[in-house]
């Protein structure tokens, strides 16, 4: 029974994770939470070869380590950091990196985005959802994306750089198609990237905004590109047909999959610095917007990150998270 002060919470922070590692057979009864780390160095091993101490670094705690962002010191292999860059604090690394690499290997590593293409980003309003449309304005990509109230679509019209069209769906779903195919002159996008899809037609209410699969093929033009988070997918023969007359592809979006194999390390370490010099060259406002977002927005849409009490947030702005 809950205390009269008192609240009872069903934790689902790491309900994702339990199941990933469920799935390359790591059982564990208790996960630590707060991967995303950013500090300066403390000590360094005898064999570190790319830092010294006082050196800033960010990073992302591999999927089996038993260590938590959350400590005061950890200890970490040299392989899973960079340097941080001098214009960002540590608070807006850490809490925009994992979704900085997440879109950045939708968008370059499925989706190979040029400038030219068109892209349609579901949720845009979400931190990774931003994270896509800012690293696609920044090399050229049109991009249009979906809201889901009136709140975020106007958040969204004032992003810059902008988008070319924000899309609500929190009425009428139906009017995606042919929105996008009045922007795209009937072609449909070249890139389609979701944060979920919606398998069935009656869904929980969570998932009411989420996009039907057979949306997402319609609005490919030929030769598109699906980038799914879903692991659970299953695609029906009508919607393998319809992909195969547009001759389009479905690419699964798993970014724990960098610290999988040692053999994905180099580019790994080359898109870790990329999520945030990006933004850096960009523009400093997109930045501030950015981080504006994740203070305004984090109890709703960064279900992956803690929410910081704020004594913490505090001590995370004053000093920094030592590492060694």
């Amino acid at each position: 029974r809950c205390c009269t002060n008192k609240v009872n919470v069903i934790i689902r922070l790491d309900s994702e994770q339990k199941t990933l590692l469920s799935d390359v057979g790591i059982q564990r009864d208790l996960i630590p939470v707060g991967r995303e780390v950013a500090g300066v160095v403390l000590q360094v091993g005898p064999k570190v070869t790319f830092f010294q101490p006082e050196d800033e670094v960010v990073g992302i705690l591999p999927l089996d380590s038993t260590c938590s962002g959350l400590c005061d010191v950890v200890d970490i292999d040299e392989h899973y950091l960079v340097q941080k860059p001098e214009k960002l604090s540590s608070v807006c690394v850490a809490a925009a990196l994992r979704d900085g690499l997440s879109a950045y290997t939708a968008l370059h590593t499925h989706a190979r985005i040029a400038a030219g293409h068109t892209l349609l980003v579901m949720d845009g309003g979400s931190s990774f959802g931003l994270m896509c449309i800012q690293l696609a304005c920044y090399h050229g990509v049109k991009v249009l994306t979906t809201s889901h109230s009136p709140q975020q679509h106007t958040f969204l019209e004032q992003v810059r750089p902008s988008v070319a069209r924000v899309i609500p769906v929190y009425n009428n779903s139906s009017d995606l198609l042919p929105v996008v195919l009045e922007e795209t002159g009937g072609l449909g996008v070249d890139i389609v990237i979701d944060s979920g899809v919606c398998l069935q037609e009656e869904e929980e209410e969570e998932k009411k905004f989420l996009p039907h699969k057979h949306d997402i093929i319609s609005v490919l033009g030929v030769g598109g590109h699906w980038v799914t988070s879903h692991q659970d997918l299953q695609l029906d023969p009508p919607d393998c047909r319809l992909l195969h007359l547009k001759s389009a592809s479905v690419s699964f979006l798993n970014p724990e999959v960098w610290t999988a194999s040692s053999a994905q390390q180099g580019r790994y370490l080359r898109i870790l610095p990329m999520c945030h010099l990006k933004h850096a060259q960009s523009s400093l406002q997109s930045l501030g917007i950015l981080n504006t977002f994740f203070c305004r927005y984090s109890e709703r849409y960064c279900g992956e990150n803690v929410n910081w009490s704020p004594q913490v947030t505090r001590i995370l702005q004053t000093q920094p998270t030592k590492m060694k």
